[in-house]
């Protein structure tokens, strides 16, 4: 005859953590880890071309701006209490050495001269450091003769661009070509001309992945070919930590991992090694998955926007790069109005 007990799995007394979750207030008094919008960082896109903003097809919600509509976007952003800006510049004409990225009157140098004008110390302003938006070619650097890049020819140009952003207001230049020796080309660069305050924010770990798709777009990349002779094998883990330590040793202020979702291992790994703050890019193509699957219903999109940071958050990352940082700041991060 088989014995039967009754009553309660759990002895009297016992470690219950459902207590823990009963109510709303109860999760959020012991969560473990809070996404604030001073957390965020917000891309944006200027384009030299527009009358009018450009709503992107592939990222519904997310414009190319003109100079006067991304004023009023950073302005919001930084009315929200967003912790940053990220600016990616498209110029009218490109090179094959991506003239106007150093330009003084250049898009991006532009666009970063007049918010620094317009928000003055109310926010930290970032700029794309990479050629990619500016080259006929699309690469991250400068192509030789048999179309292959020139990484130390690449890297002058990068000094250059970093000579050009510091002088139009930045705060944190975003190494982002995966250059073998660029953060310490553009320390050298940038110390060199006097311009010691300015920070470097290293693409450290950045991986080549079909993530990106979405933002080809919006930078209206002329790239042909792949950039997996530069960015990062996805299978590669090791090799991050490798990057990650030379980025810090040449002089990074802040590194980054991107993307973020599929290589949350990534930036764990960063985060318990680093001894600079860590960031973490939610990319174009994240962004577009978790907005065409909420358009179609099958799943909660703002439920989802909030798992997804809150992961990247879990993971260790204390910056969070996301075309959602306003939407969050104002409506779906929990003490917001929503």
């Amino acid at each position: 005859m088989t014995e039967h007990t009754t009553g309660p799995v759990v002895t009297a007394g016992a470690l219950r953590p459902r207590r823990l979750r009963r109510t709303p207030a109860l999760r959020r008094l012991v969560a473990e880890n809070r996404v604030t919008a001073s957390d965020l960082v917000l891309p944006l896109f200027v384009k030299e071309s527009l009358d009018a903003p450009s709503p992107l097809t592939s990222m519904p919600g997310v414009d190319q701006h003109t100079l006067d509509s991304v004023r009023r976007a950073a302005a919001a952003a930084v009315e929200a209490g967003v912790g940053g800006l990220m600016l990616f510049g498209i110029p009218a004409v490109r090179d094959a050495r991506g003239s106007a990225a150093d330009d003084p009157d250049g898009i991006l140098n532009r666009t970063l001269a007049v918010l620094r004008a317009d928000l003055g110390a109310g926010t930290v302003l970032m700029a794309d450091l990479c050629l990619d938006e500016f080259t006929d070619h699309g690469h991250c650097g400068v192509l030789t003769t048999d179309g292959t890049v020139d990484n130390d020819a690449t890297l002058l140009r990068y000094q250059q661009m970093a000579l050009a952003q510091a002088a139009a207001g930045a705060d944190l230049l975003g190494t982002s070509g995966m250059m073998d020796g660029q953060v310490g080309a553009v320390r050298a660069a940038l110390d060199d001309s006097g311009d010691v305050d300015t920070g470097i924010f290293a693409y450290a770990a950045k991986y080549a992945s079909s993530f990106y798709g979405p933002f080809r777009e919006a930078v209206d990349s002329a790239l042909q070919g792949d950039r997996r002779t530069y960015q990062q094998n996805p299978a590669n883990r090791t090799e991050a930590m490798r990057e990650i330590a030379l980025d810090i040793a040449e002089g990074a202020d802040l590194i980054m991992v991107k993307p973020a979702m599929s290589y949350l291992d990534i930036v764990a790994d960063a985060a318990a090694v680093a001894d600079v703050p860590v960031a973490a890019y939610q990319v174009s193509g994240e962004y577009s998955m978790i907005e065409a699957a909420g358009a179609h219903g099958w799943i909660d999109r703002d439920r989802a926007i909030v798992e997804t940071v809150t992961s990247i958050k879990r993971a260790g990352a204390q910056i969070i790069l996301t075309y959602w940082a306003t939407e969050l700041a104002t409506r779906l991060l929990p003490g917001t109005s929503h």
